[in-house]
């Protein structure tokens, strides 16, 4: 019996024997195969009744109902499937096709690893429901991802789908995707109250940008995952989903009672008006994760001004156990004082190997810049160092203080520096470069100035 087979052509497929492979990877995305096209390929698939895994990419094919239907069909026959990824991005499949999809993937009860993406579909609250009751049927799934995003999902979808997921207690990887669609409040909160009987879950990915799910919803979202005590990589995708300074506030609460045990945290909270108290507060939540060894937090356009920065980063000092950070903060209001109060509260990660600084656009001035690196000259083993600089209200000088502040960070291997659209003018280039060189281990550099990227090597 053959094992692995690869195609890109759909003529290809369809003069091969398929039967006696059990590992089958095809691409076809952008090949507009139309109806001759899927009923060919689909018959061929339905005599694989040996696959175990299946990869098959259908993307860009004007794909409708009847044919989403078709697959199914195909996919009913190979009972024996272990691994299945079906990528059917931007077609036109709506609820009866994905309905149709789920009645026949309900056969395959041997199912331990499935993927899903049907981005940029027709697909509302009927045909989630259809997949969501094909779900439940799988009990010894363990790796989950489904991508339903920019969709037409609404918050008896999502709840529908939630409630599906709850008899899938076997997961320990899942990761959902349901950004822009209809998704309110309730839907966020049932998606999170089901998702407490997963008790075995490990690795968590919730999408949700977009979806107006305000305060409760990012609560609610959160506040169940108590039961998942193995729960140690989280990321939310809560991008302009109008939560709120209460949101961001109770959403850190929730965090810090409910997941203790988190070394991995992703939060991408841009867009959201979250303000100086909130910030502090959600800052004071995640101290209590001390656990946590990376840690990226997207605050990008909100309204954090200097006391929200510096109290952020007074409160990741608890979080002695970080080793790789990233934080963006574009698109606020952090001005000198904040940002030299966030360097301050930094300087206290002594266990920083990697950092990621977007500060762009937040009014800071020359004094911010020094003193926010000159405090990361305190996190002796900090390796990599990236920060971005762009349009704010440094200058020349400004330059001078950053180059003579990175000077101290004496075990940088590597160094991004962003400061275009400033006002360094063209001596700031040549301050930053000169004591930059004084770095003795740095043997990477990128400085990017106002429309030009340099590029150093073995320095």
């Amino acid at each position: 019996m053959q094992q692995i087979k690869y195609f890109k052509e759909l003529e290809e497929i369809l003069n091969s024997s398929l039967q006696s492979y059990q590992v089958l990877h095809i691409n076809l995305k952008y090949n507009y195969i139309g109806d001759k096209g899927t009923s060919g390929l689909f018959s061929a698939l339905a005599s694989c009744t040996n696959l175990s895994n299946l990869t098959l990419n259908l993307s860009y094919n004007s794909i409708r109902d009847q044919d989403t239907s078709g697959l199914g069909s195909a996919l009913a026959n190979c009972t024996n499937l272990s691994n299945l990824t079906l990528l059917l991005f931007k077609n036109q499949i709506g609820d009866q096709g994905l309905s149709g999809l789920g009645s026949a993937l309900a056969n395959c009860t041997n199912l331990s690893n499935l993927t899903i993406d049907l981005t940029r579909n027709q697909i509302g609250d009927q045909g989630t429901f259809g997949l969501g009751s094909a779900l439940a049927n799988f009990t010894n799934l363990s790796n989950l991802t489904l991508d339903l995003s920019e969709n037409q999902i609404g918050a008896s979808g999502a709840s529908g789908l939630g409630s599906a997921l709850a008899n899938c207690t076997n997961l320990s990887n899942l990761a959902l995707y349901l950004s822009d669609n209809k998704i309110l409040a309730i839907g966020a909160s049932d998606l999170g109250s089901a998702i407490a009987n997963c008790i075995k879950l490990s690795n968590l990915t919730f999408q949700l940008s977009g979806n107006k799910i305000g305060p409760s919803g990012a609560k609610g979202l959160v506040s169940s995952l108590a039961n998942c005590i193995n729960l140690s990589n989280l990321t939310l995708g809560l991008r302009y989903s109008e939560i709120g300074a209460s949101g961001a506030q109770d959403l850190g609460s929730a965090l810090a009672k409910n997941c203790t045990n988190l070394s991995n945290l992703t939060l991408e909270l841009q867009g959201n008006q979250i303000c100086d108290q909130s910030t502090s507060s959600l800052g004071s939540a995640l101290a209590n994760l001390t656990n946590l060894s990376n840690l990226t937090l997207n605050l990008c356009d909100n309204k954090i001004g200097a006391s929200g920065a510096s109290d952020l980063g007074s409160a990741l000092a608890n979080c002695t156990n970080l080793s790789n950070l990233t934080l963006k903060f574009y698109f606020n209001q952090i001005g000198d004082q904040g940002t030299s109060g966030l360097g301050s509260g930094l300087g206290n990660c002594t266990n920083l190997s990697n950092l990621t600084l977007n500060l762009s656009e937040n009014q800071i001035g020359d004094q911010g810049t020094s003193g926010l690196v000159s405090a990361l000259a305190y996190c002796t083993n900090l390796s990599n160092l990236k920060i971005v600089l762009s349009r704010n209200s440094i200058n020349t000088r400004g330059a001078q203080g950053l180059g003579s502040a990175l000077v101290n960070c004496k075990n940088l291997s590597n160094l991004e520096l962003d400061v275009s659209q400033t006002l360094i003018g063209k001596i700031g280039p040549l301050y930053l470069f000169y004591a930059i060189k004084k770095c003795t281990k740095l043997s990477n550099l990128t400085l990017t100035f106002w429309q030009k990227q340099l590029v150093y090597f073995g320095l």
